[in-house]
């Protein structure tokens, strides 16, 4: 297929207009939604055509709440790390929209999957882990696409939410997904409004 200039600019709009989500509405998201972003998962790169991803859709609210008090104690504790004013910054941030997220993923990576046959990850064993990611940035895409906010979030006790989910041993935490119809949109990370961290750009080094 060839590509024209209406695909890259689309493209370009969707990319410009991926934010990390915070506030969502508590809209549900229909099945068939759901279901392309699923599919947009195996349209993804990986190792060996391995597809290590294992997603666990968390809807039990008993292991919602644990999962949102993993949160919490990770944030008091990450939280300590600041002083002054850029503590009651970092306190003023909402940094997960685990409580009103409708669709929560648990996304793992298997460590050893018998796809794929080892191609590829002998020397480098975490591109099991980079495939994974690219699965879920095909997801991120594919959400945004569809009007759909997706926030990823980062501020967990890996090994407390294996256990709370009782993940199998040989599959790795990579990800815990928010997902839902975002309060607002904006084409500028909130990191960078709230004065937190500015974007930077890109450099290619020649070498």
């Amino acid at each position: 297929m060839q590509m024209t200039p209406d695909h890259a600019q689309a493209l370009q709009d969707i990319l410009t207009w991926r934010r990390d989500v915070r506030h969502f509405r508590p809209d549900p998201v229909a099945q068939d939604r759901l279901d392309r972003l699923r599919a947009a998962m195996d349209l993804a790169p990986s190792v060996g055509n391995a597809r290590p991803w294992r997603v666990m859709q968390v809807t039990t609210p008993a292991l919602r709440s644990a999962v949102i008090a993993n949160f919490e104690a990770a944030n008091t504790q990450a939280a300590a790390r600041y002083d002054g004013a850029q503590k009651d910054a970092y306190n003023a941030l909402k940094l997960a929209g685990l409580r009103d997220a409708p669709v929560h993923l648990a996304i793992f990576t298997e460590r050893d999957p018998d796809e794929g046959h080892g191609l590829g990850r002998q020397s480098m064993p975490e591109m099991l882990t980079f495939s994974t990611i690219c699965a879920i940035h095909s997801l991120w895409l594919a959400a945004r696409a569809d009007n759909i906010g997706v926030g990823w979030v980062s501020i967990l006790d890996p090994g407390a939410l294996h256990a709370t989910l009782n993940a199998p041993a040989n599959w790795t935490f990579t990800a815990y997904l928010c997902i839902g119809i975002a309060a607002s949109d904006d084409d500028t990370p909130l990191l960078h409004r709230t004065d937190w961290q500015a974007n930077t750009r890109t450099a290619w080094r020649r070498v």
